[in-house]
């Protein structure tokens, strides 16, 4: 089970916002360099952005990180409508891994 800390509740935070803002403007992107119709690219993009807001007030709860985990592999995934959205995405995925182990080592650290 994971222990939830303050400091992994920011910075797992931060990550979803920005992420948040990222997905929120693929939509303008697939619509208009990929061709993708508005309304699939405005269900994608702005739900998946709406998504991340809503985790990152959940992160309190230790089920959040694992919705978190899921919406870093929905945001790889969006790649199939703009495809520069699996890098993006995929970097994402190593900040998101990267907040989780680094408040832990943080929160260890100090509470020593």
């Amino acid at each position: 089970m994971i222990t939830v800390t303050p400091g992994m509740r920011r910075l797992c935070a931060s990550v979803l916002g920005m992420e948040a803002i990222v997905v929120g403007l693929t939509t303008p992107v697939a619509i208009n360099v990929q061709g993708v119709p508005a309304g699939t690219a405005v269900t994608v993009g702005i739900g998946l952005a709406v998504l991340c807001v809503v985790v990152a007030g959940m992160l309190k709860r230790p089920s959040a990180y694992v919705a978190g985990s899921l919406v870093q592999v929905l945001a790889i995934v969006s790649g199939v409508m703009v495809p520069m959205m699996f890098f993006l995405g995929a970097i994402f995925l190593v900040l998101w891994i990267t907040a989780i182990f680094v408040a832990h080592r943080v929160e260890g650290v100090t509470s020593r």
